[in-house]
């Protein structure tokens, strides 16, 4: 994984834990924390595959797709 790729990665993960911490509501806010550690979590062998931003794109369109609560708040 090249170094600039690795730091997107890396910025993307912070950004969106540290959005997930500002929904309101506990229970929402555990979910999007939950799913933003699982979801890279699970796709974390994808970064040797395809460049960041195919990933990016596959990654919001999963999003989209499996929970528009997450989406709706980062776009």
């Amino acid at each position: 994984m090249a170094s600039s790729s690795r730091y997107q990665v890396l910025s993307l993960y912070r950004m969106l834990l540290k959005e997930s911490k500002k929904f309101p509501s506990y229970n929402f806010r555990m979910y999007a924390l939950r799913r933003v550690r699982d979801g890279f979590r699970a796709n974390h062998s994808l970064l040797a595959q395809r460049p960041f931003s195919n990933i990016c794109e596959t990654v919001m369109r999963e999003a989209t797709a499996a929970d528009p609560i997450i989406p709706r708040k980062f776009c």
